[in-house]
């Protein structure tokens, strides 16, 4: 038997193109679902992206999701001997949904990178993405931690989470959920000619980078390849062996930060 509720749904088919006006719908009912991706070109000496984004018309919820940049690999610093390898973290994960009217206006940025390859053994850490503007306090997401290596034949390095903090005021870099994978893996020897040494470094959450690994079985000095996936640890300078002559390896830098936009 046929209902009141049966009665009173609209078909899309029944509505005239062009007689629903914005004018005739309330400012309460949500009718745009937009996604915009901001982000930089991959490569060594990318400066990540930065502009100004503005709320369109009748869209009165945002939700921004960040990641900031990957850390570098470490370098090889040192031609002596062979080395322990750490791989570099992926860059952090932070998002956050505000209330919004027309026309407010937001700073964003997507992280880039640092302009140099490292050839020390502590790499630097990614850079970080963030958004400004009207409900958003301090909110970013920081990036991942830098690769390392050691020289030393009696310590490897350690299994290390990353940069694992929370800011003192109880949200998370400003959001409202924040997480970070593993740093990179690591492999070593105690000798000279360290046969099929490896080193992973992670990518960011949610990103779908994964990981860059990198093997190698002999070779006297490796550079780190690049680029390397948005928001994932930069691969690190590699030899197998002691001694490599006078040049040292160059970890690559990580992978540059994104921020998405969800509005409606």
């Amino acid at each position: 038997m046929a209902s009141y509720a049966s009665y009173k749904k609209v078909a899309g088919e029944s509505i005239i193109d062009g007689t629903v006006t914005d004018g005739k719908i309330a400012s309460t009912a949500f009718k745009n679902y937009c996604v915009k991706w901001f982000y930089g070109s991959l490569g060594d000496c990318t400066g990540g992206c930065c502009c100004l984004w503005t709320v369109p018309t009748g869209v009165r919820r945002v939700t921004f999701e960040l990641w900031g940049a990957g850390g570098n690999g470490h370098g090889m610093c040192s031609t002596s001997r062979c080395h322990h390898y750490a791989g570099a973290q992926g860059g952090y994960y932070n998002t956050k949904t505000i209330s919004v009217q027309d026309g407010w206006q937001y700073t964003i940025c997507a992280a880039g990178v640092h302009p140099c390859a490292s050839i020390e053994c502590f790499a630097c850490d990614g850079c970080s993405s963030y958004v400004n503007g009207c409900n958003l306090s301090n909110f970013c997401a920081i990036g991942g931690k830098g690769g390392c290596s050691n020289t030393d034949w009696n310590t490897m390095c350690h299994s290390d989470f990353g940069r694992c903090c929370v800011d003192p005021s109880g949200s998370v870099w400003g959001g409202e959920f924040a997480m970070g994978t593993h740093a990179g893996s690591f492999s070593g020897s105690f000798a000279c000619h360290c046969y099929r040494h490896t080193e992973c470094s992670s990518g960011a959450p949610f990103l779908g980078s994964g990981f860059v690994s990198g093997e190698l079985t002999e070779c006297w000095m490796r550079c780190g390849c690049w680029p390397v996936p948005y928001g994932s640890g930069g691969q690190g300078a590699m030899t197998t062996y002691c001694g490599g002559g006078s040049c040292c390896g160059r970890g690559s830098t990580g992978g540059s930060g994104v921020v998405k936009i969800t509005y409606f």
